[in-house]
């Protein structure tokens, strides 16, 4: 959602007039909410909330369970009543359940159309990849120059796999994904890798209908500048942690390298949704009494916790086709000023934006001997300066504001 957001308040003064088509949140199902970021939305800027029709109130009567956060993160043990609603999920709600947002979205531009508003292009953002099949619509039915900008793979996300779906879902997906990458104009990725997997679904697609832009920070969020810690050597990870993210490697060589250095106060902190897995991963490795978990807090207490510690913490799923995943949290660890210690499969797109930046090292799930080596590294860095430098020169191209620039290039083109 900041992908769009942050484009939305930069547009207007690159000279784009965006009009904002999303869903009325009294009628929306989400499990998390953050209002303090509506003040990013310029003014002048028209925002139009539409009804819905989703799944999600039914699925918290029959379950008793919250709403799924991205990829099912927030639930552990899976009851047989979710296992179904999954089953249903993944067979009945094609591409995904939000698609009862689609038709009240196409009445809402047929309205503005019908009133002799005109447009130049439209640029739908995934997932929810049912979101792609309003662009699919519109393209046809006015033929816009149309931008899909789908921030992760179709179906190749990781979490499919736990859809339990038969063929015939399995393949009328697939054809949802080919139908959209045949008729977008332009196809925007998150990162190369990704980029690459989309252009393999359609033998013959042109190269220079994929374009990358990458997630990026707001310098303004940025502005006010918070210290490290001078008390303790800590280690945070920000956002949704579960145990498809393989760091138990990691915490094991944490716990063994405080042991080899008690005087050294080493902590973790956690600021979000962490899954009972990784708790319990935490206290098998020792390192409950030295691990704080913070609840989901608004976006700028967020980007405090960022700049409040020693180092950044970043994981990657140990998932098919991870070497594209590349978080948009990883160009604000970057504006936070920190190391990043980032857990993910070799050669990974956010391994390669780390070692650009010269912002802090990257490690395979397994590679305990590197751990070790870099952890050393860092208590004898700590002890010398407990404010760890990194360079400021490197990260300034991923700025929301350049990357916006770059955006409107493709609009324009």
């Amino acid at each position: 959602m900041q992908r769009c957001l942050k484009w939305v308040k930069h547009l207007p003064a690159l000279g784009v007039q965006p009009t904002v088509i999303t869903v009325d949140p009294a009628q929306a199902a989400y499990p998390v909410l953050d209002a303090s970021l509506e003040a990013d939305v310029p003014p002048g800027v028209r925002v139009l909330r539409t009804g819905t029709l989703e799944p999600f109130g039914t699925y918290q009567k029959l379950t008793s369970r919250p709403i799924p956060h991205g990829g099912f993160a927030n639930e552990g043990r899976v009851s047989v009543a979710q296992r179904v609603a999954r089953f249903v999920r993944g067979n009945l709600f094609l591409p995904d359940p939000r698609r009862g947002w689609n038709s009240f979205a196409l009445r809402q531009v047929a309205a503005l159309v019908a009133a002799g508003e005109q447009f130049d292009a439209v640029l739908t953002s995934s997932p929810p990849h049912s979101t792609q099949l309003i662009g699919l619509a519109l393209k046809r039915r006015y033929g816009w120059r149309w931008l899909a900008d789908l921030r992760d793979p179709w179906t190749d996300i990781y979490y499919t796999q736990t859809l339990m779906r038969t063929a015939v879902a399995r393949w009328l997906d697939a054809r949802y994904e080919r139908q959209v990458l045949q008729a977008a104009d332009v196809v925007i990725t998150t990162s190369a890798d990704t980029g690459r997997l989309l252009q393999s679904k359609v033998p013959g697609l042109p190269a220079g209908k994929f374009a990358v832009l990458p997630n990026g920070y707001d310098e303004s969020d940025f502005q006010q500048i918070e210290a490290a810690p001078a008390d303790k050597l800590l280690l945070t990870y920000v956002g949704t942690i579960t145990g498809q993210y393989h760091v138990e490697p990691f915490f094991e060589e944490m716990a063994a390298c405080a042991a080899r250095h008690p005087q050294v106060p080493l902590r973790l902190r956690f600021v979000g949704r962490v899954a009972k897995e990784v708790e319990q991963q935490l206290a098998a490795a020792g390192l409950t009494a030295r691990t704080e978990l913070v609840e989901f807090v608004p976006h700028d207490e967020a980007v405090v916790y960022m700049q409040r510690c020693t180092v950044l913490l970043l994981g990657i799923p140990d998932v098919a086709h991870n070497r594209g995943i590349l978080p948009g949290k990883v160009f604000e660890y970057l504006a936070a000023g920190r190391p990043v210690i980032c857990i993910g499969p070799a050669g990974s797109d956010a391994a390669q934006v780390l070692e650009e930046c010269q912002a802090g090292r990257s490690f395979e799930y397994e590679d305990r001997a590197a751990m070790r080596m870099y952890l050393e590294e860092l208590v004898t860095a700590w002890q010398q300066n407990p404010t760890i430098p990194v360079p400021a020169a490197g990260r300034r191209r991923y700025s929301r504001r350049s990357l916006t620039e770059q955006l409107v290039e493709l609009i324009r083109q």
